[in-house]
């Protein structure tokens, strides 16, 4: 398994951008589907996007579709999560997670980061 810190969280107000990482460790990082989730208090953990190994290919769930873009970069082990346009609906611990194939759901992902919060005021 791959290990997962996030970072890049914090407080912003509605309207503004933050840009979260997530470090692995291991040398197969490259060889991992990398995914982002986020949990809100009192909520299910909820998928927010996906990005294959090679980077091609990036799924988003609808509410995040232009405003959110996951990225990666294989050579420093690192996701990354711009977020523009937040919302106050958007604050939430947001995950990291890697997976050895593309997926949607929480139990598709065996690797965990601890979540960075985001927190964004209205």
């Amino acid at each position: 398994q791959v290990q997962l810190v996030e970072s890049g969280g914090g407080l912003v107000q509605a309207g503004g951008s933050l840009r979260l990482s997530c470090a692995a460790s291991g040398r197969t990082f490259s060889r991992y589907c990398m995914g982002w989730f986020r949990q809100a208090p009192g909520k299910e953990r909820e998928f927010v996007a996906v990005i294959t190994w090679s980077g091609v290919r990036r799924l988003y769930a609808d509410s995040m579709k232009g405003r959110f873009t996951i990225s990666r970069d294989n050579a420093k082990n690192t996701v990354y999560l711009q977020m523009n346009s937040l919302k106050p609906e958007d604050t939430a611990v947001y995950y990291c997670a890697a997976a050895p194939e593309m997926g949607r759901q929480a139990a598709d992902f065996p690797s965990w980061g601890q979540g960075t919060q985001v927190t964004v005021s209205s």
